[in-house]
């Protein structure tokens, strides 16, 4: 079994259409790194440098904000969910 990575819509011309991705990892941080490995460009549209997430991408594990756990050191493990959310401006 593994962690399962929700793509959104916007990242998904980068892993030709695929909207689910699975990686075994023990960190939010590994899941992201595998999935940034095997898709190119990703990494260039999660992260501002390594181990910092652009500011306008928001990570979900289980449909918990990273923010307010460990950040990308929250440790994930089989069956979970990590979801890729975008934000979203607008006025």
């Amino acid at each position: 079994m593994a962690v399962k990575i929700r793509i959104p819509t916007p990242l998904r011309q980068l892993t030709k259409g695929v909207d689910l991705v699975e990686v075994s990892a023990g960190n939010v941080e590994g899941a992201l790194q595998q999935l940034c490995a095997k898709y190119a460009g990703m990494d260039k549209r999660l992260f501002k440098q390594p181990g910092e997430l652009n500011r306008f991408v928001n990570i979900y594990v289980n449909d918990e904000d990273i923010r307010f756990l460990e950040n990308l050191r929250t440790p994930i493990q089989d069956g979970d969910d990590v979801s890729i959310v975008p934000a979203i401006a607008g006025g």
